[in-house]
């Protein structure tokens, strides 16, 4: 059990056991919140219980603490408790306890931090989702990195998780990408040759025209028809092949790359009308087929079915989720970008029309990015022509400061990314703070081995002799890495471990400014070499499931 929640079943039953004994009445158990103070001074953890149970008891928060220390169940955990304040319940640990971290962070390593939290829900997690007719840009890129930490969080918290990338290659936007293909592809034989003025004027779409040309010159002779869809798929190939390459080089990796025209090709739409029309949810207005979403919640009813006959983007996006319930998953996770709000309303509708939970649908918002360089805002890209790639990001400042500085804030706040800042070797960058972090432990661990001083299994090794305030504060930190992995998948807050991960940075630099290593006595050397070697595999557990590297030098 956590440390959080044991402290918490403690306080609950030490409640029961003062409501049994008369001294205060409770009808039901309350939720106890269990939080770390700011301030080492006022314990490791505190509660607020009996300030929440004053007003429904009746009583001075003071004397409602004074019960529950009263009815506490001892434990070896703890050292003391204290009534603080108007009634907070500071409880103090043992460092003997702390000290078991240690041997819990070597026995289980790389996997340290691990949890059953998640129970094996499987997991279906989109994100990023960019349109196949454009350079990613850097609202994806913050998907991109967001999602992908998600993913490997949500695995370490016991999840059973599946990432997945819908290629929306059937939509309009398709057809004016390609015949934005075709007039650069005729410009080259025929600079005279119109070019839509709905089409996308990238450059991008230029160094595929070449391309095109030099690879497949025989398409300039062919029909109109057929070569505004040989331009389709053939564009659309080749973007979704650099979407796939910039992804890899940001570390990545897609389980399922879904390609929206395979509903189309398998008559998923006309199965999920079908479905709605047997349980009486459509209905025919101004010539249009029109699905009854607000009996599910949402602001209005959708059309499905244009006048014309055409099929809209909402009914391609009710077979999309039903393909993905029909696999298997019992939890879907969209991540969208910041104009994505009204798709919540209409796709939970969906789900519950289709027979599932309205919570089998959890879309997350992701607010906008602003790049800065010097202070002003950057608003051109030299390649795209109107907006800032990812590959652009990661080229000026690195796969590594990228993730990190698009992983720093909550994904609902909008994220001001100082590429200045980003590419500065100076403890001022967050990620290089971070990484000197491991770089400064590698080099300690190194010297030490050079000295013959190899770190001694746990067991072995006097941890008693961890008396500073500076090392009790890093075991501290290293004791939290468990809760803190699963609350950042239980909330889907990525940016919790990114946060941990600075404040374990600072704690070992701290250390490491106060305590010495090789320098100390034997016992007490081979203590802090303990504590080195843990700190160092848990930086690395942790720039892991940020998707960052844990260099050994810097």
């Amino acid at each position: 059990m956590k440390q959080k929640e044991k402290l918490a079943a403690l306080i609950a039953d030490a409640l029961d056991s003062a409501s049994q004994a008369g001294l205060i009445s409770l009808a039901d158990k309350p939720a106890v919140s269990i939080e770390v103070p700011r301030d080492t001074n006022h314990g490791d953890f505190a509660s607020n219980i009996a300030m929440v149970l004053a007003k429904p008891l009746k009583m001075a928060p003071r004397q409602i603490a004074q019960h529950i220390v009263e009815y506490l169940t001892e434990d070896s955990m703890i050292e003391k408790v204290e009534i603080a304040g108007p009634g907070f319940l500071n409880f103090y640990l043992r460092l003997d306890w702390l000290h078991r971290v240690l041997a819990a962070i070597e026995e289980q390593g790389v996997t340290y931090g691990n949890s059953t939290s998640g129970q094996g829900e499987r997991v279906l997690l989109e994100f990023v989702s960019a349109n196949p007719v454009g350079p990613m840009n850097v609202v994806n890129a913050r998907a991109a990195a967001i999602g992908d930490s998600l993913t490997r969080i949500m695995e370490a918290a016991g999840f059973v998780v599946a990432s997945e990338y819908y290629v929306n290659d059937a939509g309009n936007q398709t057809q004016i990408f390609a015949r934005s293909l075709e007039a650069r592809l005729l410009q080259i034989e025929d600079p005279s040759a119109t070019f839509p003025d709905d089409g996308y004027p990238g450059d991008y779409v230029t160094d595929l025209a070449v391309r095109l040309h030099s690879e497949h010159p025989e398409v300039v002779a062919m029909a109109s028809a057929e070569r505004q869809e040989f331009c389709r798929s053939w564009g659309i190939d080749q973007m979704v092949a650099a979407q796939k390459e910039d992804l890899r080089s940001f570390n990545v990796e897609f389980d399922v790359w879904f390609r929206e025209h395979r509903l189309h090709q398998t008559g998923a739409l006309g199965e999920v009308m079908s479905i709605l029309d047997n349980k009486g949810l459509l209905y025919e207005s101004e010539g249009a087929l029109w699905f009854r979403s607000q009996a599910f919640g949402d602001d209005k009813d959708r059309v499905i079915r244009k006048s014309d006959g055409a099929y809209t983007y909402v009914t391609a996006d009710i077979a999309y989720h039903y393909d993905k319930l029909k696999r298997g998953f019992t939890k879907l996770i969209d991540l969208l970008g910041p104009d994505h709000h009204g798709y919540i309303g209409r796709m939970r509708a969906a789900v519950q029309a289709l027979g599932y939970p309205a919570d089998t649908l959890e879309v997350l918002i992701l607010q906008y990015v602003s790049l800065l360089r010097d202070g002003q805002q950057v608003k051109m890209s030299k390649r795209a022509g109107e907006f800032i790639t990812l590959q652009d990001v990661v080229d000026e400042v690195g796969r590594d400061a990228a993730r990190f500085f698009f992983l720093m804030r909550s994904m609902e706040s909008h994220l001001d990314f100082d590429l200045t800042l980003a590419s500065e070797q100076s403890s001022e960058n967050p990620v290089f703070y971070v990484q000197y972090a491991h770089a400064r432990i590698c080099s300690i661990l190194k010297q030490a081995e050079d000295v013959g001083a190899r770190v001694l299994p746990v067991k072995d090794v006097d941890l008693s002799l961890l008396q500073h305030t500076s090392e009790a504060a890093v075991l501290r930190k290293l004791a939290e890495l468990p809760e803190e992995i699963a609350a950042a998948a239980e909330y889907r807050e990525p940016h919790r471990v990114a946060r941990y991960a600075l404040d374990l940075a600072g704690l070992f630099h701290a250390f490491y400014t106060h305590c010495h290593v090789l320098g100390e006595a034997e016992d007490l050397k081979h203590a802090r070499l303990a504590l080195v070697n843990s700190v160092g595999l848990v930086l690395r557990r942790v720039l892991t499931l940020l998707g960052v590297s844990a260099p050994e030098s810097m």
